[in-house]
């Protein structure tokens, strides 16, 4: 375990102590988003993302002494443990190395070394390897002819013997290791088109070559795609001469009657059987980090999107756009319960706007709607055009915004989406998502999978079971990270909450339609399924708006409820001025003034909790997405003809990806921003640049409009 501990600080460049704690916690079962916010002091302060990756590291680690463990135990029991072997196992670091070194160990099927032991011949390879026998091999493989064995020949005899070397050679962990090591330094991806005159979207790779390792991880994810769609061919270019160099080096003793029998055997072990699984293996290496850079890169962006500033206290308009079936249009009030459905037809092929106007107009109205949320896909702009020209004769403000849509149907078809609304329509329902995603993004996207919320890149080609695993944790950290109000969050919201399952969340539910909204967080122990366990890693991050305790509704601990009201008594003050605005203010400037170290001390308590507790009482019950960037708010239209290079606009960043960003300026498709054009100096990666939701300035520097592209720029001096 120490050697664990040690691997893990020193990756992760934190403390032994940190991480013996954290392992400590996580083994107690408790939650990443506690431990995160919650056990500053046992953690030494570990944010959420550093804890996410102790966890994963921790999981291979111990993944990887089990399987050494199981490997020692089978090579004991086969009576071939060494000395060097028990070392070179201990020092392994990854699993593909353990595995290597275990290759010459393993219970082989049948292939061309296993028949000739089989045949008696192993004792002639063993003479062949040492090159040190001065009679003719001819004349020492003759004692080996055995017809009952089947070995009919001097020359069936020596090729036997030569086919048990060839697989020992490639069994070799030494050579394994050293050969990859040659590729990844020399090698190159090649890549071939499989039809030429064929046109398909991996044209760039019909004639390519890059150093493996140079090649980005989008490259790699791009290949293998267009690789299993069948449009091109690829092949790893190693540099063999040296590879061969090398290994007859390490085991040809000069001229003998033996040399070109080994030469021919080691072109043999490498062509056959050592070639082909290293670039398996290499392949399946690079695959391995692609798919966690663009894990990473989707996390990010999933994040950025689930903590999207909400709009409170508007009445919503949701305008899912389409051609022949209609637009779907549902209003939400500022609670998120719907008032009014429709489907208009002021697209293609009815184009009947004025009839779409009259009726919308009449809704605007009577609901008295002050935002139009319009979904970004198909007829997205022509509906922009409409809702732009129609909202100009409603006589009161009016404004709309372009809304990802991602996911939107396959939740309107949901099981989720007919329990909460069985009496609505499957076409409706996408409206009424794309509206509440305006009035509070995270609430409605902890209804999609992850995978379909379209900010990611090559999400369907990556580890499904390993983004599923990294999705989970995004989200349970953005829910944890903003809170949840137990009396109208839905049991899809309070399921990612820290110590919660979707069996307590539809608990907590149904106690809350029997009984009446929570008055304390105390009262939720008596949901069913709720024990003192999952309460702990709970309370903190459920919030009770207009309960008994005014704590309930921060994020302050129930088990620091006691040190919080001591603190409050010492600055003056009593925990029910926390809901008066002017005693709040008070208390925002006696606490500037509080001594952390010697308060901690007196209050016996940690001082990063304590500035934690200060910190909630200064912004009760505050959402942090408030200080996230807000959505853009348009009232008129812009058409792709209506820009020229040059022009400045405003836009919000829809993706970000290995090699740039995508940036909605109000016209029908995303712009670019390539990662040249991010910044004056150099930058590794454009999420160092830009967030999903970011609000942008961009110059317009190239314009396709047979393509319908346009080419973005950050640098605007």
């Amino acid at each position: 375990m120490e050697k664990i501990i040690q691997t893990i600080a020193n990756e992760l460049q934190i403390k032994n102590t940190q991480v013996e704690n954290t392992i400590k916690l996580i083994d107690e079962g408790n939650t990443i988003p506690f431990i995160a916010r919650y056990r500053k002091e046992v953690t030494g302060g570990l944010s959420d993302e550093t804890l996410r990756n102790l966890n994963e590291r921790l999981t291979y680690l111990r993944n990887l002494e089990t399987r050494k463990e199981e490997i020692r135990k089978s090579i004991e029991e086969q009576g071939k443990m060494t000395e060097e072997l028990g070392i070179a196992i201990e020092n392994a670091i990854t699993l593909a190395e353990v595995e290597d070194i275990y290759r010459p160990y393993k219970q082989k099927k049948k292939t061309r070394a296993t028949v000739a032991k089989a045949k008696g011949l192993e004792p002639l390879s063993i003479i062949i390897y040492a090159q040190e026998e001065k009679e003719d091999i001819n004349r020492i493989a003759e004692k080996y002819i055995d017809e009952e064995k089947e070995v009919n020949s001097v020359e069936e005899a020596i090729a036997g013997a030569l086919d048990i070397i060839a697989e020992n050679i490639s069994d070799d962990a030494r050579y394994r290791k050293k050969i990859k090591g040659y590729c990844y330094r020399e090698g190159y991806i090649v890549t071939k088109a499989s039809k030429e005159d064929e046109q398909t979207n991996y044209e760039m790779y019909y004639d390519y070559k890059e150093k493996i390792n140079q090649i980005p991880s989008h490259r790699i994810l791009a290949i293998n795609r267009g690789e299993k769609e069948e449009a091109i061919k690829v092949k790893i270019e190693k540099p063999e001469d040296k590879i061969i160099s090398y290994i007859e080096r390490d085991i040809i003793k000069g001229k003998t009657q033996f040399e070109e029998m080994l030469k021919t055997t080691i072109l043999d072990a490498f062509k056959r059987l050592i070639e082909p699984s290293i670039e398996r293996e290499i392949r399946s290496d690079l695959t391995e980090k692609a798919d966690d850079k663009a894990i990473k890169v989707f996390g990010k962006n999933a994040k950025q999107l689930l903590l999207g500033a909400p709009i409170k206290g508007k009445t919503v308009m949701g305008f899912d756009p389409a051609y022949r079936t209609g637009c779907k249009i549902a209003v939400i009030d500022e609670t998120g319960k719907v008032l009014d459905t429709e489907t208009v037809y002021p697209t293609a092929p009815q184009n009947d706007v004025q009839g779409a106007k009259e009726k919308l107009i009449k809704l605007i109205k009577k609901d008295e709607i002050d935002m139009i949320a319009i979904g970004n896909g198909t007829a997205s702009r022509e509906s922009e055009m409409f809702v732009a020209d129609m909202i100009k004769e409603v006589d009161r403000e009016v404004h709309y915004a372009i809304v990802s849509e991602a996911g939107a149907s396959v939740y309107s078809a949901s099981k989720l989406a007919t329990e909460e609304y069985p009496d609505i329509n499957v076409s409706i329902r996408g409206a009424i998502s794309i509206a509440r995603r305006l009035q509070d993004p995270l609430a409605e996207l902890v209804k999609i999978d992850p995978k379909a919320i379209g900010v990611g890149q090559y999400q369907h080609d990556v580890n499904q079971k390993t983004l599923n695993e990294s999705l989970t944790g995004v989200v349970e950290d953005a829910v944890n990270k903003v809170g949840v109000d137990v009396n109208i969050a839905t049991p899809s919201l309070l399921s990612y909450v820290s110590g919660v399952n979707s069996g307590i969340a539809k608990n907590i539910v149904k106690y809350r339609d029997e009984n009446g909204k929570f008055k304390n967080r105390k009262q939720l122990l008596k949901v069913p399924k709720l024990g003192n366990v999952a309460y702990e890693q709970c309370s903190g991050f459920l919030r009770i708006s207009d309960g008994d305790n005014a704590l309930d509704i921060t994020a302050v601990h129930p088990d620091n409820y006691e040190q919080t009201e001591k603190l409050l008594n010492k600055a003056g003050f009593d925990k029910e001025d926390l809901r008066n605005k002017d005693k709040l203010q008070e208390l925002k400037e006696k606490l500037k003034y509080i001594n952390i170290k010697e308060t901690a001390k007196e209050l016996e308590i940690g001082e990063m909790t304590l500035q934690d507790i200060i910190d909630e009482l200064t912004k009760p019950g505050r959402d942090p997405r408030e200080e996230m960037p807000k959505p853009i708010l348009r009232s008129d239209v812009l058409k792709l003809e209506d820009l020229t290079e040059g022009m400045v606009l405003t836009g919000t960043v829809r993706n970000v990806i290995d090699f740039g960003a995508f940036i909605d300026i109000g016209v029908k498709h995303d712009g670019l921003v390539h990662i040249s054009e991010m910044s004056n100096s150099y930058i590794k990666n454009p999420s160092d640049v830009v967030s999903v939701g970011d609000i942008v300035k961009v110059k317009v520097i190239k314009i396709d409009k047979d393509r319908q592209k346009v080419g973005l720029s950050m640098k605007l001096n």
